[in-house]
């Protein structure tokens, strides 16, 4: 369905790049009947690690503090050129250095208390195997596929997908 070829790196490298420009995905626990939920993500792209700030209070953060979190972070671009799906580990912490690279006022609006609020905690996603979707297609080419596939009765470019692995 795609006549383009994506390389594991390509799609990696397109991933943490559109991950930086928009960085809202949803993340849950790795689990049937677990729904996860829309989160901001912080990227460490060397490591791939993926962090987020929550509230050690929230469902969540309780469920990851139970130990041995397998997690799952799900994400489509703003312009919707990259979808990727990535399970990893998930863990709690309050790196202070973490909080001071990332914090800003939207951060702020969520701890009364500032860096130093008694709730204020961070989720370590630990990405490991994941797939990638790239598609550089505007909103007129893909239609333009569509109308293409449909005159001659094949199937559209949608783009390139690789599996990844970010450890």
């Amino acid at each position: 369905m795609a006549d383009e070829t994506l390389t594991a790196a390509e799609a990696e490298k397109a991933f943490w790049k559109h991950l930086k420009d928009s960085n809202t995905g949803m993340l849950g626990i790795d689990t049937p009947g677990y729904h996860s939920q829309p989160m901001t993500a912080y990227r460490e792209e060397e490591t791939g690690t993926i962090w987020f700030f929550t509230r050690d209070d929230t469902d969540l953060a309780r469920d990851v503090a139970q130990g041995g979190a397998k997690g799952m972070f799900s994400y489509g671009s703003k312009d919707q050129h990259v979808w990727a799906c990535f399970h990893g580990s998930m863990s709690l912490s309050r790196d202070q250095s973490v909080i001071d690279k990332h914090w800003n006022p939207i951060l702020a609006a969520w701890y009364p208390d500032g860096k130093d609020d008694p709730h204020l905690t961070l989720i370590k996603f630990e990405g490991d195997d994941g797939r990638v979707w790239v598609s550089k297609k505007s909103a007129a080419g893909f239609f333009f596929e569509i109308a293409k596939a449909n005159l001659t009765k094949t199937f559209p470019d949608a783009g390139g997908v690789a599996d990844v692995n970010l450890s």
